[in-house]
């Protein structure tokens, strides 16, 4: 076959997806239907993850997996969007990373809405502003983000997922060379995350903070001489081209994201749980409450202790725990540490990333 041929095959291909696209679209319309007679929530994040998992398995190649995942998580973003358009609250502005973890989890076909803290896209949450939120809650390298910990322990929401996403730092300017750059702006995190490399390729040019990558991204966009440290994404959507990819200093720089909502997620056989509990200050307390997980043969992921601000030096302690609340074994686990801690509180299973 010749290259005329191979083209005339790929749009033969082509319009059988599109034919094959359409019948799962009007599928889901059907489905749209029953869900909203019978009072059922448009997102089931059980049933995307079972989805996007069985594709990746059965996936023959020689596309990889990653690539099959995300473009089927556009598929049922379309798809979804005909039974009913979800609002999705991030911490913003536009292009910041959060944004860009949104995206990879929703896809296009949803309404974003960019909140001013995180705080305000738990109150978007809680009060229905949005269906979820998505929120930043550990990076490899800085740690925990104490404001998501500190609303998870006063709020209502329920975790319903997470994420991780690569912390990729490009350098972005209009500029046609490095010597042509005057200034380079960023978040604070972003320029300290670069430091190294700005140290080797730009030694002699001034570095400036602005209150987000974004709105490093949007003065970049307007000035040749100057240049962003920002996504990606924020160099797509203020439309400026990446002069330097990948400037980061730490390549294995990635930060975890909590998907929150105001629904339980059923189980997938693949699960996480996370809980927060108080419990006495006193010898021993905290191995004595971990040993229900240990004896199960859970493996426990993570643990985190922050200030419980009813007092001094008393403390909330974060657990996350391999396993659905709702199999029997997690949930022999959690009613043993119920009755061995000041309090309990399960703030969510979901899907593990």
């Amino acid at each position: 076959m010749n290259w005329d041929d191979w083209r005339l095959r790929i749009n033969e291909l082509d319009n059988q997806i599109l034919q094959l696209l359409t019948q799962r679209a009007e599928a889901a319309l059907r489905i749209g239907d029953l869900k909203r007679r019978q009072e059922a929530p448009i997102y089931v994040p059980e049933r995307e993850a079972e989805i996007l998992r069985r594709l990746a398995a059965a996936n023959p190649g020689p596309l990889p997996a990653e690539a099959v995942v995300a473009i089927w998580r556009e598929i049922l973003s379309g798809c979804r969007a005909l039974e009913a358009r979800l609002t999705v609250a991030y911490l913003g502005p536009q292009a910041t990373f959060t944004h860009q973890a949104a995206r990879e989890r929703f896809g296009a076909s949803v309404d974003y809405r960019a909140a001013r803290s995180i705080g305000e896209v738990f109150d978007d949450v809680e009060r229905g502003r949005a269906d979820f939120g998505v929120v930043p809650v550990e990076n490899s390298t800085e740690g925990a983000v104490n404001v998501t910990l500190d609303r998870l322990t006063i709020s209502d929401v329920v975790i319903a997922g997470e994420l991780r996403l690569e912390i990729a730092q490009q350098l972005l300017s209009r500029a046609a060379d490095l010597g042509e750059i005057k200034r380079v702006l960023s978040h604070p995190q972003g320029l300290a995350q670069c430091r190294g490399w700005l140290a080797e390729h730009l030694p002699e040019v001034p570095t400036e903070e602005v209150l987000s990558t974004a709105a490093a991204a949007e003065l970049a966009a307007a000035d040749p001489m100057i240049a962003a440290i920002a996504s990606e994404l924020a160099g797509q959507l203020y439309a400026v081209p990446a002069l330097r990819a990948r400037i980061e200093d730490n390549p294995h720089n990635a930060t975890r994201f909590l998907v929150i909502g105001r629904r339980p997620v059923g189980p997938t056989g693949r699960d996480k749980t996370t809980i927060l509990f108080a419990m006495r200050n006193e010898p021993g307390s905290l191995h004595r409450i971990l040993e229900p997980i240990a004896g199960a043969g859970l493996n426990l992921t993570k643990i985190e202790s922050r200030p419980a601000k009813q007092g001094p030096w008393e403390y909330v302690i974060f657990v996350d725990l391999e396993g659905h609340r709702e199999t029997p074994a997690v949930a022999a686990v959690l009613d043993e540490i119920g009755r061995r801690t000041l309090y309990l509180k399960i703030l969510g299973s979901y899907p593990a990333a």
